[in-house]
């Protein structure tokens, strides 16, 4: 570890080494420490993403006296080339002086490029952390769960019909998402083979749980698409907003999901998004943040 001399006692007194696939197991722990304390996207505690962010690049583990991982980071390059880095401490070895350390050992290991910091379980102590070390968050969403004990019934507003996701409705999902997105900053705009097979292509998928709304005219009106125990998608055109379309495809999506043997369901939403109080009205709780951060200065 760097600068081992300038750091604090619990720095200076941990084994660093980089991760390896066999530090799996202490890494899950990690996560589940940190979820269980903060909140954030509980698929942190995954194995497809721990491997994702701390096994893809270059990275580094500090272990106490016991053996016990107590603080990691990484910095790999992302789908788009850029150096991004993530890390990870302990609940009962934060104030200490780790995040400051971890962060620089991720500069130093940047290239010169600024960082992308990723963040999938965040706490108070970060957030002043980042704003000390000249990151800026450019993005953040609030992870919400739903324990569906009492869903709420919402009829779905007349002139509509709903359907499943099929080979033969699949185009008018696509039609749906880009209607009720396309006034988004930023939008995407991936083509329709293109959205439509990665959508279908997850594993974990619900096609005849996830729903399209249609008008009597068959203009699609608003779409959910559900992954597992996630709310994946969910959208509304400009033109029916306001009508409760939204609201029952959600809580239309709780009922089938409890019904499939579901004992919670998740879903993740921006925080300038005002669907986040409408997720509230319908039953869901704040389980943390996620957010992405950027370098604005070396």
């Amino acid at each position: 570890m760097p600068q081992v001399a300038e750091a604090t006692a619990i720095v200076a007194t941990l084994a660093w080494q980089r991760l390896a696939e066999a530090d799996l197991p202490a890494l899950t722990h990690l996560a589940r420490r940190c979820l269980a304390a903060d909140g954030g996207l509980p698929l942190l505690a995954g194995e497809p993403m721990l491997r994702k962010l701390f096994l893809s690049g270059e990275s580094i583990g500090g272990r106490d006296e016991t053996g016990d991982l107590v603080a990691a980071a990484s910095v790999y390059l992302d789908g788009g080339g850029h150096r991004t880095a993530t890390g990870l401490v302990h609940p009962s070895a934060r104030r200490q002086g780790l995040g400051d350390e971890l962060v620089r050992w991720c500069r130093e290991r940047s290239g010169g490029a600024l960082l992308r910091v990723v963040v999938e379980t965040t706490s108070p102590q970060w957030d002043a952390l980042a704003d000390g070390l000249d990151l800026r968050r450019t993005f953040a969403e609030h992870v919400m769960c739903h324990r569906l004990t009492d869903i709420p019934r919402i009829p779905r507003p007349e002139g509509l019909q709903a359907y499943p996701w099929t080979e033969d409705t699949a185009s008018v999902f696509h039609a749906a998402y880009r209607r009720a997105f396309a006034d988004r900053p930023g939008f995407p705009d991936p083509p329709g083979d293109a959205w439509v097979g990665e959508v279908a292509e997850d594993e974990d998928f619900r096609p005849t749980a996830s729903r399209v709304a249609i008008d009597r005219d068959g203009h699609a009106a608003g779409f959910i698409v559900l992954t597992d125990v996630w709310v994946d998608q969910v959208g509304v055109v400009p033109a029916w907003r306001g009508r409760g379309l939204g609201a029952h495809l959600v809580a239309r999506s709780l009922r089938a999901l409890l019904k499939a043997g579901c004992e919670q369901v998740w879903l993740c939403v921006n925080v300038d998004n005002p669907a986040h109080d409408l997720y509230l009205r319908l039953g869901f709780e704040e389980a943390g943040l996620r957010a992405r951060y950027e370098e604005t200065r070396r």
